[in-house]
C-alpha cells in the first residue's frame, strides 16, 4: 500500500508506514475493511470512521459472526391481495402506486400493533412473522388476530370502484432465524414455503391457518375446518382451517362456555372504534364516544368486541369499565368506584383494611408525586365508601379522582367504559 504522506511503498498488511509512520488505512469497526487515512465514513459500508482512534484490523468475518442463526419456534403470516395485478391494468400507474402505498402503509401497522415484524414485501404480497427477534407465548394467536384485522382493514382500503380483498394465511411451527440480518430473509425454511402456498389457495377474503396455529390459538378464534389443502411440491395433504372470527381475550379467557353467536350489522361501528383509538393514541388528546340504541340492539356486544380487540394489542392501554345501576343508595358515582375496584384488583366485599392496602399499593404504581399521594388517596377510599371524604368541596373530589386517571393515562391510553350511562 502506497503512502498517502511519502508515497512510499509498503507491504499489504502494515497499519503504518516503514518511512514516516504514517497510518496507512483505518479498519471500519463495523465491517473491518480497510479505509485511507482521514476518510470519514467507510467506502463500504458507510459506517462513521474516527481517523484518530486505534482501531485494529480485524478479518471480513466479523460481520458474519455478528449475526446470530438458531431454530425457533415462530408463527409465519402471508397475506396477498386478490387479482390485483388484472385490477391495476385498467388503472392509472399513478394511482396505482398511492393505493399500494397505503396497502403497504396499513399493513404494517397493522401487523406491528400485534406485535409481529414485517419480514419483506413481494409484489403485493406481505410477509410477517410473530416470535423472532421476540417471542411471546401466544404469538400464534396474535398472528391470526393480526390476519383478520389485515382482511377487513385491505377491504375497506380500495374505496368506491377499486375494491380490493386479501386471502392470508397463517403457519406455526420450527423455522431456522437469522437474528440481526441485513439485506436477506431473517426466516427461512420449509414454513414460510407453506405457508406461501397455503395462503395461495386461500379464498378470498379469509384466513387459513395450519393445525399448530388451529392448537395454539383455537381457545381466542373460532375456526372451522376446510378440506385437506392439496399443496403445490406437497407430498401429503395439508390440514387446514378457516379463521373466522376472536371469541375472547388472550388466551381464552372470558371466553363464552356457550355458543357466541356471529356479530352481526356492527361492523361499521367497530371499525370507527377501532380507528379512534389508534388516532387517539396517535395525537394524544382525548375523546368522548357514546353509544345509543333501544335495549337489545347490541351496545354491550360491541363494547366486548372492541375489548377484545384492544387485548391482543401490544401496546400499553388501559382498561376501565363500570356500571351504573338504575336503583339503590349511593349510586351516583358507582361505576366509577368500580373502575378503580378494577385498577386496584378488588371486590365489592373486600373489607375496608384490604381495600385501604390495595388502593396504597395501585397510588403508589400509578401516581410517582408522594404529596399528590395523600391528596388523592383519602378521596377515592371516599368514592369507595371505607372511609369518609375528607373536608373540602364537591370539586376538590372530582379533581381527585380526575387526577388519578391522568396518572395512568400518562403510562399509556387510557379507557372508562361506562354502561347503562342513563341511569
Amino acid at each position: 500500500m502506497r503512502c498517502a504522506n511519502c508515497q512510499t511503498e509498503n507491504d499489504p498488511g502494515r497499519k503504518f508506514c516503514v518511512e514516516c509512520g504514517t497510518r496507512l488505512a483505518i479498519a471500519c469497526p463495523s465491517c473491518a475493511a480497510p479505509n485511507p487515512p482521514g476518510a470519514k465514513f467507510c467506502g463500504e459500508c458507510g459506517t462513521t470512521l474516527n481517523p484518530d482512534a486505534e482501531v485494529p484490523a480485524a478479518p471480513k468475518a466479523t460481520r458474519a459472526e455478528a449475526r446470530v442463526a438458531e431454530r425457533r419456534l415462530v408463527s409465519v403470516l402471508f397475506a396477498d391481495l386478490v387479482g390485483f395485478t388484472a385490477q391495476s391494468e385498467a388503472q392509472d400507474p399513478e394511482e396505482v402506486r398511492e393505493l399500494l402505498s397505503r396497502y403497504f402503509t396499513s399493513a404494517r401497522e397493522t401487523i406491528e400493533r400485534y406485535g409481529g415484524s414485517v419480514e419483506k414485501f413481494i409484489g403485493d404480497a406481505v410477509m410477517a412473522v410473530w416470535g423472532a427477534p421476540t417471542a411471546h407465548e401466544d404469538d400464534a394467536e396474535r398472528a391470526v388476530r393480526a390476519a383478520l384485522d389485515l382482511v377487513d382493514v385491505v377491504g375497506r382500503l380500495g374505496g368506491e370502484g377499486a375494491a380490493l380483498q386479501l386471502r392470508a394465511a397463517v403457519l406455526t411451527g420450527e423455522a431456522a432465524v437469522t437474528l440481526n440480518a441485513t439485506g436477506e430473509g431473517m426466516v427461512a425454511g420449509d414454513l414460510v414455503n407453506t405457508a406461501s402456498r397455503l395462503q395461495s389457495v386461500a379464498e378470498a377474503g379469509s384466513v387459513l391457518v395450519g393445525e399448530g396455529t388451529y392448537r395454539s390459538s383455537r381457545d381466542a378464534i373460532a375456526y372451522e375446518s376446510v378440506e385437506d389443502q392439496e399443496l403445490r411440491g406437497k407430498t401429503l395433504p395439508l390440514k387446514a382451517w378457516r379463521a373466522l372470527r376472536v371469541v375472547a381475550a388472550r388466551r381464552g379467557v372470558r371466553r363464552s362456555e356457550g355458543l357466541e353467536p356471529p356479530f352481526v350489522g356492527r361492523d361499521e361501528e367497530l371499525r370507527q372504534l377501532k380507528d379512534l383509538l389508534q388516532v387517539t393514541t396517535r395525537d394524544g388528546r382525548a375523546r368522548l364516544v357514546s353509544i345509543v340504541g333501544q335495549p337489545g340492539i347490541g351496545k354491550s356486544r360491541l363494547v366486548w368486541e372492541f375489548e377484545k380487540h384492544i387485548d391482543g394489542l401490544v401496546q400499553a392501554i388501559y382498561w376501565h369499565q363500570g356500571r351504573s345501576p338504575a336503583y339503590g343508595e349511593g349510586i351516583t358515582f358507582w361505576a366509577l368506584g368500580e373502575m378503580v375496584r378494577q385498577r386496584a384488583g378488588l371486590a365489592e366485599t373486600d373489607d375496608p383494611a384490604t381495600t385501604l392496602q390495595r388502593l396504597e399499593a395501585t397510588l403508589t404504581e400509578n401516581v410517582p408525586d408522594e404529596a399528590e399521594r395523600r391528596w388523592i388517596e383519602p378521596r377515592l377510599a371516599a368514592l369507595l365508601g371505607v372511609q369518609d371524604a375528607p373536608p373540602g368541596d364537591r370539586a376538590e373530589l372530582f379533581a381527585a379522582w380526575r387526577a388519578f386517571f391522568e396518572r395512568i393515562s400518562a403510562r399509556g391510553t387510557t379507557l372508562l367504559v361506562f354502561e347503562d350511562l342513563q341511569w
